[in-house]
């Protein structure tokens, strides 16, 4: 009789326990979302900014971003303390084979990677993919030189020692130059490559998007690759860029919106630099925000994960999107918009559709 009550006590207390933690589990799961966190790349942070301050403002919800760089976001959605993170450079295969979870992108806008320059008189220079090659690879060395001043016969020329300025994190602007250039140059594609950390044959490094345009702004003589919104804020000059079409293009609304004509696959991991569009500018990319399939992890509630949902809907329609063209990005066109929505129906909460 005594081992019956003990077996009992035990069954009693183990049943307890039990509805304690699902108790306590589906308490967690019901609580309301508070306020959604993202972080990652700095390309699109301008754009970022203004739509999450409008979002936070009309729904009450507070979104708070920060602009640590594609590969923190990245690494910031691997260890599950974000809601949603954010890269110009989409996951390959390899990498997504590595998160913890299925990951879905979902494109937010088109930009454009500029080179942006500080020369007295601030000239208006035309490059060639044989001058980019030239000059990011420390071949050619100063402003003067006759193959610069060959495809800028108009331009004054100082005669000025070129400073490369380069991303020292880990950057999805970094990749969609260096895809571009690995593109266009077999040299570069052989010994420097395309990626968000390269080893850089000359130059000077800084931090983000804000830290290169900060450090040409500074610095007579540099020339380095940003976020064309970047360039536009502190007035600093661009290069036109000779496409494929053999067209000389500066970055606006229209020539990056030319770049993404082409085929999108479904799962929008697609690079667009080195378009063959005629007005395209060259170096245009969409940028994504990933989040994870299934977006039960790390406590979260089921209304932080359909307040995640909500939030990339409102980016993806027209009021997030006709802020693009305000920070010098651009819209996303129908079909990557009606792809995107597609992937967000394919988010779960414990595997049940959002």
């Amino acid at each position: 009789m005594k081992k019956f009550q003990l077996l009992l006590v035990a069954i009693i207390s183990i049943s307890l326990i039990t509805s304690c933690g699902n108790s306590s589990k589906k308490q967690n799961s019901e609580k309301k979302a508070k306020a959604l966190t993202g972080a990652g790349a700095t390309f699109p942070q301008p754009f970022y900014n203004t739509i999450f301050k409008t979002y936070t403002k009309s729904k009450g919800l507070l979104v708070t971003y920060g602009g640590i760089g594609s590969g923190g976001g990245i690494r910031s959605l691997k260890d599950k303390i974000v809601d949603f993170g954010a890269t110009d450079a989409f996951l390959s295969d390899k990498k997504l084979a590595d998160m913890p979870g299925d990951v879905l992108h979902i494109p937010s806008c088109l930009g454009a990677v500029v080179a942006a320059y500080n020369l007295p008189g601030k000239p208006k220079l035309k490059f060639t993919p044989e001058l980019m090659e030239g000059i990011f690879m420390g071949k050619i060395t100063n402003w003067n030189d006759a193959k610069i001043a060959a495809i800028n016969p108009d331009a004054t020329l100082p005669n000025l020692e070129i400073t490369v300025v380069y991303r020292s994190d880990g950057s999805g602007t970094t990749f969609i130059f260096s895809d571009y250039m690995s593109k266009v140059s077999t040299e570069w594609k052989d010994k420097i490559g395309a990626g968000k950390a390269l080893q850089w044959p000359v130059g000077l490094a800084a931090k983000g998007n804000p830290g290169v345009a900060g450090t040409i702004s500074s610095t007579v003589g540099a020339i380095g690759y940003i976020g064309s919104e970047y360039a536009f804020a502190q007035s600093i000059p661009i290069a036109s860029i000779q496409n494929k079409a053999g067209n000389f293009i500066k970055p606006s609304v229209a020539s990056v919106s030319a770049a993404a004509a082409g085929d999108i696959p479904n799962d929008t991991r697609v690079t667009l630099t080195n378009t063959s569009a005629e007005q395209g500018y060259p170096i245009s990319s969409f940028t994504w925000l990933i989040v994870y399939k299934e977006q039960s992890y790390s406590g979260r509630s089921k209304d932080q994960a359909l307040q995640t949902k909500l939030l990339l809907k409102w980016i993806l329609g027209e009021e997030a999107q006709s802020n693009t063209s305000k920070v010098h990005y651009a819209p996303l066109p129908e079909k990557a918009v009606v792809k995107a929505h597609k992937i967000l129906d394919l988010m779960t909460y414990d595997g049940k559709g959002l």
